[in-house]
């Protein structure tokens, strides 16, 4: 397999082969000629009027011309100057990422670099040069320090032309890079919290008198026990567990509407000035303001919040005798003094409440006015935007390992009636690595083994009944 960068196509799947399987990356036929003619405007544009980035300096030294003897150490220096970037090197699927979308936007021919910068990034990528880029200070305004810290690692001596230096700088390459992989992790969780949402209701044996035979979610169930007469223990269950469709339905909404804007923004154009390869000119353009993708990924997690939240109410609930019939804590039986798993009770509020503050949206936040005299006025905080989700994936992982084991345990003490063939195949994937909890013997201690069902997708794999993501 090869992706083929073309600067229009570029998929999620794209993302997440060459940046986590390091599938090879080359530039599709139609770029080189698109490239040349966008480079072509650049050249003719040096003896015309000036050009901000690429006959000026930059921000508040707009007003500097650069003359042509000064080309190529102007940009070289432009790029050791946004060197600011702070905090901890990003993992190495995000670089990757990261260098797959600046290649990607060149491929456009919008940028108005040369084929042979275009063509050292790709060969860059196939080497499997990863620079050490920081996770903290880029606003979302173009990730400035972060492709600082990208092209001076992947440059290697390279010469810079007109223009190459602000063209790598003036992208949100790192921000979507980050959108996009925390997207993805993202929507594979969410499938693993729909199959833990129906252990659930097998686990309560609950009522599924909610769930339409139209639902996708009910598929989850086909065959349980549930379906049976007289199955349903209440009339009405918690509405944690009567309302699943409901809140997965909104949470579905809100990254379906991220995902098209993540997947926007893989093949757009985001820089500054943009090269209209039709009109023959460059003009100052806000490609830069990554606000829409700031918002998607808000929504985004506000839309996961609820989902988290349910979870977490739903695995306490299961350890209540009143609520389940079973012993309390889902201990081996009842009147024990031991606590079963009860105490898992407490990590999964704690997950919860943490995620939840994750949700808080970043993308109204302002920053100062001051900065290069007033003309940066405007932030996104598109890289946090994505951080936060990226963190909220993580904590809502250990909470459905969680949620996973428990309803595990609940299921074995009702005595492992007839569950759904999803559910059936999610219930021995977790047993075959977390046993049930016997008299005597303490909880689980380490429930990363299920985590990793999780991370890997083996749980959406071998429920099988899931909708595409």
């Amino acid at each position: 397999m090869t992706v083929a960068l073309t600067g229009s196509n570029l998929s999620l799947d794209d993302v997440v082969a060459v940046a986590r399987g390091d599938v090879p990356v080359e530039l599709a036929a139609p770029v080189a000629d698109r490239v040349a003619r966008g480079r072509a405007i650049v050249e003719d544009a040096l003896e015309g009027d000036p050009v901000y980035g690429l006959t000026t300096g930059v921000g508040v030294r707009k007003r500097t011309r650069v003359s042509a003897g000064e080309l190529a150490e102007f940009n070289r220096r432009l790029i050791l100057e946004h060197r600011v970037g702070q905090g901890e090197p990003a993992p190495r699927d995000v670089v990757r990422a990261q260098l797959l979308l600046v290649a990607n936007g060149f491929a456009r021919g919008t940028s108005g670099v040369r084929r042979e910068l275009v063509e050292h990034l790709v060969s860059a990528l196939n080497a499997g040069v990863v620079p050490e880029v920081r996770l903290l200070g880029s606003i979302g305004m173009a990730d400035l320090p972060a492709n600082a810290d990208l092209a001076s690692g992947v440059l290697d001596g390279f010469e810079l032309a007109a223009k190459e230096g602000l063209a790598l700088l003036g992208s949100n390459a790192f921000s979507t890079a980050l959108a996009a992989l925390a997207l993805v992790d993202a929507l594979r969780l969410l499938d693993a919290l729909d199959v833990a949402a129906a252990l659930d209701l097998e686990a309560l044996a609950g009522n599924v008198s909610p769930l339409h035979d139209d639902l996708d979610f009910a598929a989850l169930l086909g065959g349980s026990y549930l379906w049976d007469d007289g199955a349903a223990r209440n009339l009405q269950d918690p509405l944690s567990f009567r309302c699943i469709p409901q809140v997965r339905a909104a949470a579905r909404a809100a990254f379906t509407f991220a995902r098209a804007r993540v997947e926007h923004e893989l093949n757009t154009s985001q820089e500054n000035p943009l090269v209209l390869l039709d009109e023959g000119r460059l003009i100052s353009v806000g490609g830069f303001d990554a606000l829409p993708l700031a918002q998607a990924l808000d929504l985004a997690r506000i839309g996961l919040a609820p989902v988290l939240t349910s979870a977490a109410e739903r695995t306490i609930k299961l350890l209540q005798s009143p609520v389940t019939g079973l012993p309390e804590g889902l201990a081996a039986e009842a009147g024990l003094a031991e606590s079963g798993l009860s105490e898992f009770g407490v990590p999964a509020q704690a997950l919860a409440v943490e995620a939840k503050l994750l949700a808080q949206p970043v993308s109204v936040e302002t920053g100062s006015t001051s900065h290069h005299e007033g003309i940066e006025d405007r932030i996104t905080l598109a890289p946090l935007a994505a951080r936060r989700l990226a963190e909220m994936v993580e904590l809502g992982e250990r909470l459905a390992a969680i949620e996973l084991v428990v309803a595990a345990q609940a299921i074995d003490l009702r005595g492992r009636p007839q569950l759904g063939v999803a559910t059936s195949r999610t219930y021995d994937a977790v047993r075959s690595v977390i046993s049930p909890t016997a008299k005597g013997e303490p909880p689980p201690q380490d429930l990363e083994p299920v985590r990793r069902l999780i991370r890997d997708g083996s749980v959406r794999r071998v429920a099988g009944a899931l909708p595409p993501s």
